[in-house]
Formats: structure tokens, C-alpha cells, sequence
């Protein structure tokens, strides 16, 4: 659940951003994120095209030095992202009943919800010297 995941470079990323509706907390919704993102590794693996994922929880902190907006730092939402090894793959799982059921039980909390994709451009890790 919380091993380090390795991303190739001809993978597509899906950024969702998932908006809480006023007094709802992330644990308020941990059961059914829990639900969507076994769902999600397990049904559509291999053949399904998910490489990988993570969720992370905004904590409020905004970088001064790299934003060049000013974001509402009380604003609670979740980030999902998702590796893919193509577009269509991703657009084949959500369209899938079973994603779209426990996707549904999830947006029941969200006041909006957007999913962005992006393809890999760069990555890297610091050089051994």
C-alpha cells in the first residue's frame, strides 16, 4: 500500500482534483477512496493499462517562490493521480460500471471534481556521485 511505485516514461498521468463540499473531511471519505483505488489496481491492471497511483490530501501550504496566483489555502480537496499506459485505457476503466459505482459513492462528498491528463515530459532522480 505504501511502497514507492516507478513510473515509465511513456506513461500518461491523470490529475484529478477532488473538491470537499463544506465540513467534510478526508476521513470522511477515506472508506470509499479506499474502495475506488482497490478497485481501480485490481479490475484494471495489466491489459487495463493502470501502472500506478496515489492520493494526497492538500495540508494548506502554498509555495510563494512557484505560484504565481494567489489559491485559497482553506480550500480542502484531495488529489488523485494515476499512471496510465494510454488515454483510452483510462477513458475504458471509468466508463466501466463498477468504477463509475464507487466513483459515484465518493462524489456524494465533493462540491466538484475535475480530472486533467497530462503526458510525461521529464523525471528524474538525484545523480550518485
Amino acid at each position: 500500500m505504501f511502497q514507492p511505485i516507478t513510473i515509465p516514461f511513456d506513461c500518461v498521468m491523470l490529475f484529478n482534483r477532488f473538491r470537499l463540499k463544506k465540513g467534510v473531511t478526508t476521513e470522511d471519505v477515506e472508506l470509499e477512496l479506499g474502495e475506488m483505488c482497490s478497485v481501480v489496481k485490481s479490475a484494471y491492471r495489466d491489459e487495463g493499462g493502470f501502472i500506478a497511483g496515489q492520493v494526497l490530501e492538500f495540508t494548506g501550504f502554498v509555495s510563494e517562490e512557484g505560484s504565481i496566483s494567489n489559491p485559497p489555502k482553506h480550500e480542502k480537496h484531495v488529489a488523485i493521480l494515476t499512471y496510465w499506459k494510454t488515454f483510452e485505457q483510462h477513458e475504458k476503466s471509468h466508463a466501466d460500471k463498477l468504477f463509475k459505482e464507487k466513483f459515484g459513492a465518493l462524489l456524494e462528498y465533493a462540491d466538484e471534481a475535475d480530472e486533467l491528463g497530462y503526458k510525461l515530459l521529464w523525471q528524474g532522480e538525484p545523480e550518485n556521485l
